[in-house]
């Protein structure tokens, strides 16, 4: 349901108190001006801390500086009176005990009046005390339509035609952003070339990058690497290969739904990081990373809002790939934190969006311990596919050292006895086997020539698995893989 649609239900239903996260202020108020002069009759009254209520001969800058003051006028207009109030970064006064009963109040008073009270705020944190009565509405960033209408405005104020197919390009380039930033990156633009084309988009991308960057949860990762870079993993390969397509404008039309993603479980240095970069590159889409880290915050309700905030960015920008490295470390050992539900809202918030979303948005989740996870991530309708990544076989082995070393020697890669240092290798990961090359280069360096097969061997021989030293670990999750719990990345 369209935000105009559910705005003007629930006028029409007579909800005394709504809540609007949002940065877009003046987007929001036009929407709502627009809305109101289509489908009600109602006035409109907009207050703020610095000049109160603006805009109305009757009471122009009443209740500065005071937001109690401000409820007060509500409660004095006759009842008869149509009405909506915009009270503007209102959520920073929730938490005073007089402006939340004032609330409470009020809310009995307007359920029998035509009034309405919109709080808006850049975040969502409602205090426990009126959770019951506040009604939250989402208000979506601009839409393709209201995109394109942006762009034809600005093809009409610089007197000359875009070419069609350049401003269905760019209006793919300006979802997940503001209606202010797509018209301030449209600026730069037009500053910059002159005109607006499809050279614009690198402009555009930065935009997105410095939005994505204040998130603090999210980044735009840089992907240069290709599924032909990692070695093995041909049931893996495989399953991405016939998925290639799947977020595509023909995929759409075919009727296909948009995949969720997948999980990666596996020990660390096979490849998970690897293979998240390599499907965002080889599909062609940007690679959004989620740091689990900074996505828990000290203040109540804080943590939640950055997941939705996360969800909505990444659902703005697809389509793309959502990476999310070590989920396990962020939804390990629910039942014993201290943190009176946080973590369990968080969670049912991901796992509820992963299992209805229509966006693109491919989720990428790797996680080194299984029995970390919560059963709830690890059932049927999560993820498309759940793969067990376990330690190369001989074969993969050599695929991982002819992929590092035809990297690195491209033209001489092949003096190099690859079976002999895949023996050798044994229980070694893709990035250990990785290290020890590294390892030998050193060597060789050192002593002023190029490294052989003897160097690599050497330092092969220094090296200590974490299949030696974390066995027990690392036996029990391929005990628990190969009794059929999920698919295996690999043939054995």
């Amino acid at each position: 349901m369209s935000f105009t649609k559910e705005f003007k239900l629930l006028l029409k239903a007579r909800y005394p108190l709504l809540y609007i996260p949002t940065t877009e202020e003046e987007r929001l108020e036009y929407t709502i001006r627009s809305c109101i002069q289509l489908y009600s009759s109602r006035a409109i009254y907009c207050w703020d801390f610095v000049d109160g209520y603006t805009g109305n001969p009757n009471d122009n800058g009443f209740a500065t500086k005071n937001p109690l003051q401000a409820l007060e006028l509500i409660e004095k207009l006759t009842p008869d009176n149509p009405a909506i109030f915009l009270l503007k970064d209102f959520n920073l006064f929730l938490n005073d005990i007089s402006v939340s009963r004032k609330l409470k109040n009020l809310v009995k008073i307007l359920r029998n009046q035509t009034k309405t009270i919109v709080i808006i705020g850049s975040d969502l944190t409602i205090p426990d005390s009126i959770k019951e009565i506040v009604t939250v509405v989402n208000f979506q960033l601009p839409q393709t339509s209201e995109i394109r209408k942006e762009l034809l405005r600005v093809q009409e104020s610089l007197g000359y035609p875009i070419p069609n197919e350049s401003i269905e390009n760019l209006v793919s380039c300006c979802q997940g952003l503001s209606l202010e930033r797509i018209r301030r990156v449209l600026s730069k633009i037009i500053a910059t070339y002159k005109e607006i084309n499809v050279e614009s988009i690198d402009l555009i991308f930065k935009e997105k990058k410095q939005i994505i960057s204040q998130t603090q949860i999210l980044e735009f990762y840089p992907t240069n690497q290709k599924i032909s870079d990692i070695g093995g993993l041909e049931n893996l390969k495989k399953w991405l290969k016939r998925r290639s397509g799947a977020l595509s404008k023909r995929a759409e039309d075919y009727g296909l739904p948009s995949p969720r993603g997948l999980l990666l479980v596996g020990v660390q240095g096979t490849g998970k990081s690897l293979t998240a970069k390599a499907i965002a590159n080889d599909w062609g889409l940007p690679l959004l990373r989620l740091d689990v880290g900074k996505l828990f915050g000290g203040i109540i309700g804080e943590s939640e809002s950055k997941m939705r905030q996360m969800i909505q960015l990444s659902e703005a920008i697809s389509p793309c790939v959502l990476w999310i490295d070590e989920i396990d470390k962020a939804f390990s050992g629910m039942e014993s934190k201290g943190d009176s539900g946080t973590t369990s809202r968080v969670l049912a918030t991901f796992i509820t969006w992963l299992s209805e979303k229509k966006s693109s948005v491919f989720v990428v989740a790797t996680a080194n311990n299984i029995y970390s996870l919560p059963p709830e991530i690890l059932r049927k309708g999560r993820f498309d596919e759940i793969f067990f990544i376990g330690l190369p076989n001989q074969q993969e082995k050599e695929l991982i050292f002819k992929v590092h070393l035809s990297r690195i020697r491209p033209k001489s890669w092949q003096n190099y006895d690859i079976p002999l240092l895949s023996e050798k290798a044994n229980k070694f990961s893709g990035a250990e086997i990785e290290e020890s090359i590294v390892e030998a280069m050193h060597i060789a360096f050192s002593e002023n020539r190029e490294f052989t097969t003897d160097d690599i061997v050497k330092s092969i021989g220094q090296f200590v698995p974490l299949a030696y030293t974390n066995k027990e670990k690392m036996d029990a999750l391929e005990e628990w893989a190969i009794a059929g719990k999920v698919r295996l990345a690999s043939n054995l």
